[in-house]
């Protein structure tokens, strides 16, 4: 199991596609806020309601500077048809092979029904502009997660 990346320390680096196969990489984003928040399936209840509420809070977002950013290990093809079909403004980023979820300590074992398997457990990182972990939400439930993810990022950018 990966190490959970701690408040206070950098943000590890990352480069990865977005859902319209553009590389999207920590650097893209000197001097903004961004949530990155990792989820296990594109189009499955939990993951649906987690992407709807951070899109209805996007301007909200947006008005503190601050980028949200989904990462799952679905492909494109399916990140754009969750996008369409839920009418998501957020971006989502491609993890097939765990690279970026492992980084961040979301690559974990997980248990269901008796049985045990690596999975992606549902977290997300408020990272400050200077790329530096703000705040941590290792283990997600989504009622009011984003609601939660957006008042903390309120606090810290002292708003």
């Amino acid at each position: 199991m990966s190490n959970i990346p701690q408040i206070g320390q950098p943000a590890p680096d990352f480069s990865t596609p977005d859902q319209n196969d553009n590389p999207v990489s920590l650097s893209n984003f000197n001097g903004q806020w961004i949530v990155l928040y990792f989820y296990p399936k594109d189009d499955t209840p939990g993951c649906t309601t987690e992407a709807k509420d951070f899109t209805e809070l996007y301007q909200n977002f947006s008005e503190l500077g601050a980028k949200i950013l989904g990462v799952s290990p679905d492909s494109g093809k399916s990140h754009c048809k969750f996008i369409s079909k839920h009418n998501l403004s957020i971006t989502l980023l491609s993890d097939p092979e765990h690279i970026l979820t492992e980084a961040y300590g979301g690559w974990r074992l997980k248990k269901f029904m008796g049985k045990e398997y690596m999975g992606v457990v549902r977290s997300t990182f408020l990272i400050s502009p200077d790329r530096i972990i703000a705040y941590t939400w290792p283990n997600v439930k989504t009622k009011s997660h984003a609601l939660t993810v957006l008042t903390k990022l309120q606090y810290l950018a002292g708003t």
